[in-house]
């Protein structure tokens, strides 16, 4: 796993005059983001907060009475898959085989892969890693009959069903109208999972939704549609149990994105079905947070769940200004290959003049307001506060993590000095 992974001069970020290294003993070497050891831009992972971060979203799914299986998408980290899972996670959640892969050599051996399953080649992986991990236990999603046929035909082409061999474990996905995959029906849904308590190629271990797509930042709204959402999946589990459809001793309920994952307890703490629930949160992006979307979305949390703080941002992304052409405007080294743009422009937060190596928070006013593939545009009022200088070195803030861990096959985490104690890799 960790260890068969080297940094070199293969990976961007890691400078190419330095030997190579495992990333659990890059600490050793002394480096320091602000002193020049590694060319920028570089993302980097502050240890304090990840820290945080991760005990605290154990802790509040303790606190709920609730399992936390962590989107793996997120990071696609080995080393913090484990450290995930040391912090007492149930299990993780991924979107692909693939990542269902990466997570297996890391340790897991509770997974719910939260997409559709049902091409040959993943169908094919899938059985593969079961049966070289007999104690792994993975639930993917189906969402139509038709999915149900295509597994069942792969199911019978290649034999598994003739040996009679176990059933492939499901949940049903419930969904919104106008929206990602789900069954939108309470008839459609119970008609498929009837379907799938008679299929010798799968069974069914609980429902699961996505609240994340009906959420828009204000509370009032949030809680209205994703309650919504809530009574109409414990409508769909009360059917299936009132007609014996689940498989197993324990009733899987799973929700949970990364934006309002406090609205989907109630669900996930169903009461009074013939068999218990477990209730799975899956957030994801908790594990380093950011500076913008979920941001702005943990700050209703915390007013709903009367918090004074939560969780904090540990993903930065460390550049330099390489020109200054004219008055407000600077060029700063890092782009589109290196920094989340998805969502929104990346937010400058910290600023270390040239030669210093004590960072600050960057002044009022300093904005990204354009990226190219290799620059940023920082925008600022030459009129008013200190003005970046070539050679300084300013941090970015990201809005939405996920799209900046895929931008880069290794991350340094570092201390509150920018010290670097250790690296993580990534696999996507």
């Amino acid at each position: 796993m960790t260890d068969e992974f080297l940094l070199d001069h293969r990976c961007k970020g890691y400078p190419l005059h330095a030997a190579p290294c495992r990333p659990a003993d890059l600490g050793q070497r002394g480096w320091n983001v602000l002193a020049g050891d590694l060319p920028l831009p570089i993302a980097v992972i502050r240890e304090s907060a990840l820290a945080h971060n991760l005990a605290w979203m154990q802790a509040y799914a303790e606190r709920k009475g609730v399992a936390l299986a962590p989107h793996g998408k997120t990071t696609l980290s080995p080393e913090l898959f484990a450290e995930q899972l040391q912090a007492g996670a149930w299990g993780l959640t991924f979107a692909t085989v693939y990542q269902l892969s990466v997570g297996v050599e890391a340790g897991a051996r509770r997974a719910i892969i939260a997409n559709q399953v049902l091409g040959d080649a993943d169908l094919d992986g899938l059985h593969a890693l079961l049966q070289r991990h007999p104690d792994l236990r993975v639930w993917f999603l189906i969402d139509s009959l038709t999915q149900l046929r295509c597994i069942e035909d792969w199911a019978e082409r290649r034999g598994h069903t003739a040996r009679g061999e176990k059933r492939l474990d499901t949940l049903l996905e419930m969904g919104v109208p106008g929206q990602r995959t789900g069954c939108r029906t309470l008839a459609e849904a119970l008609a498929l999972a009837q379907a799938i308590a008679q299929s010798p190629a799968v069974q069914l271990g609980g429902v699961e939704c996505y609240e994340g797509g009906v959420a828009r930042c204000d509370s009032e709204h949030d809680a209205r549609e994703v309650t919504a959402l809530v009574r109409r999946v414990t409508e769909v589990a009360r059917a299936c149990d009132a007609q014996g459809l689940f498989a197993d001793a324990e009733i899987l309920l799973t929700a949970g994105g990364s934006a309002v994952f406090d609205l989907v307890i109630p669900l996930l703490r169903t009461q009074g079905l013939s068999k218990p629930v477990l209730g799975i949160l899956r957030s994801g992006c908790y594990i380093t947070h950011d500076h913008g979307n979920y941001q702005r979305f943990l700050k209703h949390v915390e007013q709903r769940e009367g918090l004074d703080a939560s969780l904090r941002p540990a993903l930065e992304v460390w550049t330099l200004v390489q020109s200054v052409p004219e008055p407000g405007l600077a060029l700063l080294s890092g782009g589109r290959r290196d920094v989340s743009y998805d969502l929104e422009m990346p937010v400058p937060v910290r600023w270390a003049p040239r030669h210093e190596r004590r960072a600050a928070s960057t002044p009022t006013g300093w904005t990204v307001s354009a990226l190219n593939d290799h620059h940023a545009y920082l925008r600022y009022d030459p009129a008013t506060g200190p003005a970046p200088a070539v050679g300084d070195r300013v941090a970015l803030g990201i809005s939405h993590p996920c799209t900046t861990f895929d931008k880069w096959r290794w991350l340094p985490v570092v201390d509150d000095e920018g010290t670097i104690t250790r690296a993580i890799s990534t696999r996507f």
